[in-house]
Protein backbone atom coordinates (compact mmCIF):
# COMPACT_ATOMS: atom_id res chain seq x y z
CA UNK A 1 0.00 0.00 0.00
CA UNK A 2 1.60 3.49 -1.06
CA UNK A 3 2.40 5.78 1.85
CA UNK A 4 -0.63 8.38 3.12
CA UNK A 5 0.86 12.44 3.05
CA UNK A 6 -0.02 14.04 6.10
CA UNK A 7 -3.37 15.82 4.81
CA UNK A 8 -4.54 12.16 3.96
CA UNK A 9 -3.55 10.82 7.83
CA UNK A 10 -5.39 14.19 9.09
CA UNK A 11 -8.22 13.34 7.32
CA UNK A 12 -8.52 9.65 7.83
CA UNK A 13 -7.90 9.99 11.06
CA UNK A 14 -10.24 12.68 11.81
CA UNK A 15 -7.44 15.01 13.46
CA UNK A 16 -5.99 18.37 12.28
CA UNK A 17 -2.71 18.00 10.90
CA UNK A 18 -1.35 20.09 13.63
CA UNK A 19 -2.35 17.16 16.06
CA UNK A 20 -0.26 14.93 13.90
CA UNK A 21 3.09 17.13 14.19
CA UNK A 22 2.31 17.46 17.58
CA UNK A 23 2.47 13.84 17.95
CA UNK A 24 5.19 13.32 15.97
CA UNK A 25 7.09 15.90 18.99
CA UNK A 26 5.97 13.64 21.21
CA UNK A 27 7.57 10.82 19.60
CA UNK A 28 4.01 8.96 19.15
CA UNK A 29 4.05 9.02 15.39
CA UNK A 30 6.89 9.19 13.05
CA UNK A 31 6.90 9.85 9.90
CA UNK A 32 8.38 7.96 6.85
CA UNK A 33 9.89 10.95 4.91
CA UNK A 34 8.52 13.63 3.01
CA UNK A 35 7.82 14.16 -0.35
CA UNK A 36 8.35 17.94 -1.35
CA UNK A 37 7.42 19.82 1.98
CA UNK A 38 4.93 16.92 3.28
CA UNK A 39 5.07 14.77 5.70
CA UNK A 40 4.42 10.70 5.14
CA UNK A 41 3.32 8.13 6.44
CA UNK A 42 2.67 4.07 6.58
CA UNK A 43 -0.90 3.30 6.75
CA UNK A 44 -0.40 1.36 9.93
CA UNK A 45 -0.17 4.94 11.25
CA UNK A 46 -3.95 4.96 11.65
CA UNK A 47 -4.21 2.01 13.77
CA UNK A 48 -1.68 3.47 16.11
CA UNK A 49 -3.77 7.15 15.62
CA UNK A 50 -6.68 4.20 16.30
CA UNK A 51 -5.08 3.20 19.70
CA UNK A 52 -4.22 6.48 20.98
CA UNK A 53 -8.19 8.44 20.37
CA UNK A 54 -8.60 5.11 22.43
CA UNK A 55 -6.54 5.99 24.95
CA UNK A 56 -7.32 9.38 24.95
CA UNK A 57 -10.83 8.77 25.19
CA UNK A 58 -10.04 6.00 28.10
CA UNK A 59 -8.22 9.38 29.95
CA UNK A 60 -4.53 8.39 30.00
CA UNK A 61 -2.21 11.23 29.10
CA UNK A 62 -0.37 11.00 26.17
CA UNK A 63 2.99 10.43 28.68
CA UNK A 64 0.91 7.48 29.34
CA UNK A 65 0.12 6.85 25.87
CA UNK A 66 3.67 6.93 24.82
CA UNK A 67 5.07 4.48 27.16
CA UNK A 68 1.90 2.26 25.92
CA UNK A 69 4.53 1.33 22.23
CA UNK A 70 7.79 -0.37 22.94
CA UNK A 71 10.45 1.11 20.93
CA UNK A 72 9.61 -0.70 18.01
CA UNK A 73 6.33 0.59 17.54
CA UNK A 74 4.56 -2.38 19.03
CA UNK A 75 1.98 -1.81 22.08
CA UNK A 76 3.34 -2.48 24.63
CA UNK A 77 0.50 -2.15 27.60
CA UNK A 78 0.49 -2.44 31.09
CA UNK A 79 -2.69 -4.75 31.99
CA UNK A 80 -2.44 -3.90 35.35
CA UNK A 81 -2.62 0.52 34.19
CA UNK A 82 -5.67 -0.71 32.43
CA UNK A 83 -7.56 -2.75 34.91
CA UNK A 84 -6.62 0.43 37.49
CA UNK A 85 -8.24 2.71 34.59
CA UNK A 86 -11.33 0.22 34.55
CA UNK A 87 -11.86 0.38 37.93
CA UNK A 88 -12.06 4.78 37.94
CA UNK A 89 -14.08 4.21 35.19
CA UNK A 90 -16.64 1.96 37.35
CA UNK A 91 -16.04 4.16 40.43
CA UNK A 92 -17.07 7.12 37.68
CA UNK A 93 -20.16 5.05 36.40
CA UNK A 94 -21.54 4.94 39.74
CA UNK A 95 -20.99 8.24 41.00
CA UNK A 96 -22.75 9.67 37.24
CA UNK A 97 -25.67 7.07 38.42
CA UNK A 98 -26.02 8.43 41.75
CA UNK A 99 -26.39 12.27 40.07
CA UNK A 100 -28.58 10.94 37.16
CA UNK A 101 -30.89 9.64 40.29
CA UNK A 102 -30.55 12.94 42.24
CA UNK A 103 -31.23 15.27 39.07
CA UNK A 104 -34.22 12.32 38.40
CA UNK A 105 -35.75 13.05 41.54
CA UNK A 106 -35.68 16.64 41.42
CA UNK A 107 -37.26 16.93 38.42
CA UNK A 108 -40.14 14.00 39.03
CA UNK A 109 -40.06 15.31 42.73
CA UNK A 110 -43.91 15.57 44.13
CA UNK A 111 -43.58 17.61 46.89
CA UNK A 112 -45.07 21.26 46.50
CA UNK A 113 -41.40 23.09 46.43
CA UNK A 114 -37.95 21.44 46.43
CA UNK A 115 -37.52 23.22 50.05
CA UNK A 116 -40.14 20.98 51.46
CA UNK A 117 -38.73 17.63 49.99
CA UNK A 118 -36.62 16.04 52.24
CA UNK A 119 -34.89 13.66 49.71
CA UNK A 120 -33.88 17.18 47.82
CA UNK A 121 -32.66 18.96 50.71
CA UNK A 122 -30.41 15.88 51.49
CA UNK A 123 -28.87 16.08 48.21
CA UNK A 124 -28.53 20.01 48.78
CA UNK A 125 -26.56 19.17 51.72
CA UNK A 126 -24.36 16.55 49.77
CA UNK A 127 -23.61 18.89 47.46
CA UNK A 128 -22.59 21.47 49.92
CA UNK A 129 -20.52 19.01 51.08
CA UNK A 130 -19.17 18.00 48.01
CA UNK A 131 -20.19 14.26 47.71
CA UNK A 132 -22.52 14.32 45.43
CA UNK A 133 -22.71 11.55 42.94
CA UNK A 134 -20.35 9.62 45.59
CA UNK A 135 -21.43 6.01 46.19
CA UNK A 136 -23.72 5.03 49.25
CA UNK A 137 -21.83 3.60 51.99
CA UNK A 138 -21.69 0.00 52.30
CA UNK A 139 -20.83 0.06 55.98
CA UNK A 140 -23.20 0.39 58.63
CA UNK A 141 -23.64 4.22 59.93
CA UNK A 142 -22.62 4.61 64.03
CA UNK A 143 -26.09 5.71 65.72
CA UNK A 144 -26.30 9.48 65.89
CA UNK A 145 -26.96 10.83 69.32
CA UNK A 146 -30.48 11.59 69.96
CA UNK A 147 -31.04 15.50 70.86
CA UNK A 148 -34.49 16.71 72.14
CA UNK A 149 -35.84 19.80 70.42
CA UNK A 150 -37.57 22.22 72.39
CA UNK A 151 -40.20 24.45 70.72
Amino acid sequence: MPELDIAEVAHRAGVPASTLRFYEEKGLITPTGRRGLRRQYDPAVLERLSLIALGRTAGFSLDEITRMFAPDGQPRIDRRMLAARADELDRKIQELGALRDSLRHAAACPAPSHAECPTFRRLLRAAAAGVVGTPRRTTPRTPRKQTSRQP
